[in-house]
């Protein structure tokens, strides 16, 4: 993760073990107390001076150390910020498994925080109609619509903390209200942190028929 974090990928809060890319023909040493995790690469010498994998390694590693889901929030990262070529991702196509293929099938290269892919990622199940950054009429941009008129929003670890930032969220709110639409909105620590009152909140609003006109 320290390597995702390095490329400027947004990887969610993370500890544990060190984890250690190593090359195919390289050694591993056990020293005092090690709790290291080795992950041998395969890839084809591509790392930068000072040693790190390269942007297609790490994703990649991502999914091995993490699982799928910190892989396609990696990925959409990468894609945003415009650091992975057709190149690149034909390589993971190529070195990835059938569900990482699904997910890489699934990425986009807009996704404004790893926030929204996260969400996106958790509601696929559910096959809903969920649209990313759209502009409603009085309100500006938003996170998402669900359906004909459900808004969420999630905010940031860093962002819309403090009284003006919230009267600025109420006023979107009340804009969007004054539209027709109903607004939900969660911070970091509900979507990383309690997924399930999230899902619910958004299920039990469509379970309702409330967002659809």
């Amino acid at each position: 993760m320290s390597a995702a974090v390095h490329h400027g990928l947004w990887v969610p809060e993370h500890g544990g073990n060190l984890h250690i890319a190593l090359g195919a023909h390289a050694r591993a040493y056990a020293h005092d107390e090690c709790t290291c995790v080795v992950h041998w690469s395969d890839e084809d010498g591509k790392k930068s001076v000072f040693g790190v994998p390269s942007v297609r390694a790490t994703v990649r590693q991502v999914l091995r150390c993490q699982g799928i889901e910190a892989f396609f929030v990696a990925l959409e990262s990468a894609l945003r910020q415009g650091k992975l070529s057709s190149s690149d991702v034909q390589w993971l196509q190529a070195h990835t498994n059938a569900p990482a293929r699904e997910a890489i099938a699934f990425a986009r290269r807009d996704a404004d925080s790893g926030l929204e892919s996260l969400l996106r990622w958790r509601l696929r199940p559910h096959g809903l109609s969920v649209r990313a950054q759209q502009s409603i009429v009085s309100v500006g941009r938003v996170d998402f619509v669900i359906g004909d008129r459900l808004i969420v929003e999630v905010d940031g670890v860093d962002n819309h903390d403090g009284e003006s930032h919230r009267h600025k969220d109420l006023v979107r709110d009340a804009h969007a209200a004054a539209w027709g639409y109903v607004t939900l909105r969660f911070d970091y620590a509900l979507v990383v942190h309690d997924w399930r009152t999230v899902e619910l909140a958004i299920l039990g609003y469509v379970d309702r028929g409330l967002h659809l006109r």
